[in-house]
């Protein structure tokens, strides 16, 4: 209970921070409850902490911020395991209900990669998709897809999308690590146009390769070069974007600069 308590005053302070600052994007750590789906956790955290989560709910949506969540690598609902499905579809109702106790409508998001491959791409997809439609409407409302930088390309998230309805969240460096000849901008409205509008603006991860790491390593600090490349080629498109840059607030920091430069 402690630390709950602890994690959710600094979620309010990070998100004070925030908006001092015009940052208006946030993604909320999925360590926010420890174990909340996993069976050691045995507290009524919901009911426990309605009121904190209502009261930061409301300084969100007063603020008119934008939050998404990213569960771990370990959600698979593809998986041929039902055991790891139904695990996953455990962390994803804890997701949900985060958010669903903030009081946020469905513009706020869970993302999540399409999967892994199994030996069998095609299986793996039909698989996703006959999940997906087990999953509660709760989790569905808030489920975004996105593009990977081995396994499943932005085309494949899009086949995804039309068989599910997912709107398809576009991460740019993944983009430039695996694609299918796209341009940018192309890829970039494609996905857009997934998004209906209860799902609110599109959502658009940004990064960069990490110099001397390995292939798909995000960047420690942002290059703002390139990043201003990304704002030109997007020029007219409306997205929020989502730094995963380790540094965090500082370069966050710099990208609303460049952003402010071309009047975005």
């Amino acid at each position: 209970m402690e630390t709950v308590s602890s994690n959710l005053a600094c979620l309010q302070r990070t998100l004070e921070y925030n908006v001092k600052n015009g940052m208006k994007f946030f993604r909320i750590t999925s360590g926010l409850i420890p174990f909340a789906s996993h069976e050691v956790c045995t507290f009524n955290w919901q009911d426990h902490f309605a009121g904190t989560f209502g009261r930061i709910g409301r300084f969100i949506t007063g603020n008119e911020l934008r939050i998404s969540m990213h569960p771990d690598q370990f959600v698979l609902i593809n998986s041929p395991e039902e055991r790891i499905f139904n695990n996953s579809s455990g962390e994803l109702s804890y997701h949900a209900d985060v958010l669903d106790l903030l009081g946020l409508d469905r513009t706020a998001k869970i993302q999540i990669h399409a999967g892994g491959v199994y030996g069998d791409k095609a299986a793996s997809m039909e698989r996703f998709i006959t999940r997906y439609g087990k999953l509660p409407s709760k989790i569905r409302d808030r489920l975004v897809i996105e593009n990977d930088e081995r396994l499943y390309s932005l085309a494949d998230c899009m086949q995804l999308h039309a068989r599910t309805g997912a709107p398809v969240l576009f991460d740019a460096f993944h983009f430039s690590c695996n694609n299918s000849g796209e341009r940018l901008r192309d890829a970039v409205r494609d996905a857009a146009r997934t998004w209906s509008g209860p799902d609110g603006i599109p959502m658009v991860d940004y990064s960069s390769q990490q110099k001397g790491k390995r292939p798909g390593t995000h960047a420690q600090s942002i290059d703002i070069r390139s990043f201003r490349k990304f704002l030109k080629e997007t020029e007219g498109l409306d997205l929020d974007i989502m730094l995963e840059i380790k540094d965090k607030e500082r370069s966050a920091l710099r990208a609303l600069k460049a952003i402010a430069e071309r009047g975005r």
